[in-house]
């Protein structure tokens, strides 16, 4: 498929139909506090987040503070997480990113987007989860694998690899007010109906202006 940069008004009409079709999208990590979304996150890389949020209960409960994850027994802090893979560097970005917080930010999760990519395993998209859920800051768009592959398979982006290529052209092409909302709506499109194995082609509302769609 060659990419041509799409019309405003297909952008607008791409949007307007995935919000008539995901009313309900929504970031499906669950947490109360700030520091709990921050670790989920991290522990979302490589994961689904189903997978993730069977994880944190335990991991929460055991560890309700950055005082606490910081103080955690390693060999423990990986039992916890093991399910999510890649557990050890994982519990090495957690605790790290722990102490960290309280070291240097009052052992509070930080607002801005240089901060939050300075901690261990924070890169932009776990950054942008966080600017957008916790403080309702738009500074970037959040690029998963859904996200990669949709845009993509819609004609918004030239690549379906490079997460920092995609996020810099859907910026370009988004409205910055809903920088935040096309992550959960191309996240939920492609969990419901774009599925990776098997898309719905047929009864995708994008079908008729899909350049990928197979009917």
């Amino acid at each position: 498929m060659t990419y041509k940069k799409p019309s405003p008004d297909y952008v607008q009409t791409v949007l307007q139909r995935l919000q008539e079709t995901h009313p309900d999208a929504h970031c499906e990590l669950n947490y109360q506090t700030p520091l709990q979304l921050l670790v989920a996150t991290i522990l979302s890389a490589q994961c689904t987040d189903v997978r993730v949020n069977q994880v944190t209960p335990t991991l929460f409960a055991k560890y309700p503070d950055v005082t606490t994850l910081a103080a955690a027994n390693r060999t423990e802090l990986e039992e916890i997480i093991r399910p999510t893979g890649f557990f050890r560097q994982k519990a090495d970005f957690i605790q790290s990113t722990a102490v960290a917080l309280i070291q240097n930010y009052g052992s509070e999760v930080p607002d801005k987007m240089n901060e939050l990519t300075q901690l261990k395993g924070v890169a932009r998209k776990t950054a942008n989860v966080v600017l957008g859920e916790i403080y309702g800051k738009a500074e970037g768009v959040t690029v998963d694998t859904h996200v990669k592959r949709i845009a993509h398979k819609l004609g918004l982006t030239s690549s379906n690899k490079d997460p920092v290529k995609v996020e810099r052209e859907l910026m370009a092409i988004i409205p910055h007010e809903h920088w935040i909302d096309i992550s959960h709506l191309l996240i939920f499109h492609g969990r419901r109906i774009c599925i990776a194995r098997r898309p719905d082609c047929p009864n995708c509302p994008l079908n008729d202006i899909c350049p990928s769609a197979e009917l």
